[in-house]
């Protein structure tokens, strides 16, 4: 017997938080019978340019923990504007070597997911945990396309979202990211590295194949994203307790 699928929940306008930059809600993704909640897990760029009204708007999201995936050199250089919120700020530097380092070297995407995925095991388990530890709870990295987008899409994946709508979820920052802000960045990185081939991929773009190869790759490797994170130290317990706290099944 087919089981009716029920319906997705209404997708909310995404939070308005003047300053910051591809901020959202993970909500509402389907995970077979069930969808990811709202309201718990939020994604986004940094928090540098927040004005008095964005650090209201982000006390509003009552958010308990924020997880800074940036390098030191880059909370140094765009520290969050976050004072006055009652809220853990917990850092796990993801990348091993700088950001530069990826348009210098002229690396592809992919190359620079799986190498994230390989190099920083460590730190996508402790994102995870964290994310087990308070809710509501902002993963964000300078841009919350790569650092951000790898370790959400591998949390969703382990907690049983469909690939599709991983997939989906990533493919958005494109559409969300200025494009002020990719004409200047991509002006500024094509004065430094004239002849690169993938500077426009890694400023701007979030690619469908590229997040499928990702996923498809993870599977191959280990079997699935949660047995990837498993692979890394989290418990069967964890697991558990992340499709509790991300999940719900309609009535």
């Amino acid at each position: 017997m087919t089981i009716p699928t029920p319906p997705l929940d209404p997708a909310p306008v995404d939070p308005v938080v003047p300053g910051a930059v591809n901020l959202r809600d993970v909500g509402g993704l389907r995970a077979g019978d069930a969808a990811t909640r709202f309201g718990v897990l939020f994604r986004s760029g940094n928090l540098a340019r927040l004005d008095p009204a964005g650090t209201q708007a982000l006390a509003d999201l009552r958010l308990r923990r924020i997880i800074d995936l940036r390098a030191d050199d880059e909370v140094a250089r765009e520290p969050s504007r976050i004072a006055g919120l009652d809220v853990v700020t917990q850092r796990v530097p993801l990348f091993l070597g700088s950001v530069e380092s990826f348009f210098r070297d002229d690396i592809s995407l992919d190359e620079m997911y799986r190498r994230l995925v390989d190099d920083s095991s460590e730190g996508v388990t402790a994102v995870v945990r964290g994310i087990l530890v308070d809710q509501p709870v902002l993963v964000h990295c300078t841009v919350g396309k790569d650092r951000t987008g790898v370790t959400i899409a591998l949390t969703l994946a382990a907690a049983g979202v469909d690939p599709d709508a991983v997939v989906a979820d990533y493919v958005r920052t494109e559409g969300l990211l200025p494009p002020q802000r990719n004409r200047k960045i991509v002006e500024m990185l094509r004065a430094m590295h004239p002849d690169a081939v993938h500077l426009e991929d890694l400023a701007t773009r979030s690619p469908a194949p590229v997040m499928r190869a990702l996923l498809d790759d993870v599977t191959r490797r280990y079997g699935s994203a949660e047995e990837y994170l498993r692979a890394h130290g989290l418990a069967d317990d964890e697991i558990a307790e992340l499709r509790r706290v991300l999940l719900h099944r309609s009535a």
